[in-house]
């Protein structure tokens, strides 16, 4: 779809744009995690919220991999709600492999998931956005492994790398039109995307022990970051880290694992 022609907002409309109630959001991946935990928060505030997933509880299905599916889904909500002025992203997939054993096709469909299917979902609602005169604000789900080297996650961290990227330089180009991107980086999450892995043993329980909390986040936590950065009016093209304090320390030399040489050392 051509980007319809659309002036700058002036400083004056913006401002009351931004202040004022928000028309509907849409949460792309609210179906469970953190994106569910998003539509909690708006619905228990009484804002009208569009879900959009392939699983759990949603309103239309879409499938970030797909463009297709995209404008299908956005069709479908521009007739129900019109433009909405808030958009969330949590869609996403977690994957590991080393880079000697990752094949062609699974790096593609991580990037074609994390990071292109946010690109065309955020371009998409921003030439509705322009075209409508409509100011807003989008978040975008990236993580912590956008700027941390895990060994065993080079395509994952490469897709969220790219998306914080992708956030900064929309934020910059759409900023005159009223339009704030921002990203939050969650550590690691008690969402479905863990799986069966145990909590209190193994790597998750590595995790704990070397994040400064104390603690593995929880889908509120990161929920609660979200709607933060939609309502930093002087905020734009950030990606705010949300992980109890776990990028503080080197993956390669992580504050537990010394304290753990340490102790067997002395």
């Amino acid at each position: 779809m051509p980007l319809r022609a659309a002036s700058p907002v002036d400083d004056s409309t913006r401002s009351a744009w931004s202040m004022s109630e928000s028309r509907a959001v849409v949460v792309v991946g609210g179906g469970s995690g953190i994106g569910a935990a998003a539509v909690d928060r708006y619905r228990s505030k009484g804002v009208t919220t569009v879900v959009w997933d392939i699983a759990g509880d949603f309103d239309i299905r879409c499938d970030v991999g797909q463009s297709e599916s995209i404008e299908i889904a956005l069709s479908e909500t521009l007739e129900r709600v019109g433009v909405p002025d808030q958009l969330t992203i949590t869609a996403g997939v977690g994957h590991g492999s080393l880079l000697l054993d990752e094949s062609v096709e699974e790096f593609d469909r991580i990037i074609a998931i994390n990071t292109r299917g946010p690109w065309l979902v955020t371009r998409a609602f921003a030439r509705e956005m322009i075209a409508s005169e409509v100011s807003g604000s989008m978040v975008v789900t990236s993580s912590v492994s956008a700027h941390l080297v895990d060994r065993a996650m080079g395509t994952y961290c490469a897709s969220k790398s790219a998306l914080s990227t992708l956030v900064r330089v929309a934020a910059c180009e759409w900023a005159s039109y009223g339009i704030r991107v921002n990203a939050v980086g969650p550590g690691v999450t008690e969402t479905p995307m863990l799986g069966r892995a145990p909590r209190d043993a193994g790597w998750l329980a590595a995790v704990t022990r070397r994040t400064p909390l104390h603690r593995l986040g929880h889908p509120t936590d990161v929920s609660q970051v979200i709607m933060a950065l939609h309502d930093l009016e002087w905020v734009t093209g950030q990606v705010l880290d949300c992980d109890g304090g776990l990028s503080l320390h080197s993956p390669i030399d992580s504050y537990g694992e010394s304290r753990q040489h340490e102790a067997h050392t002395s």
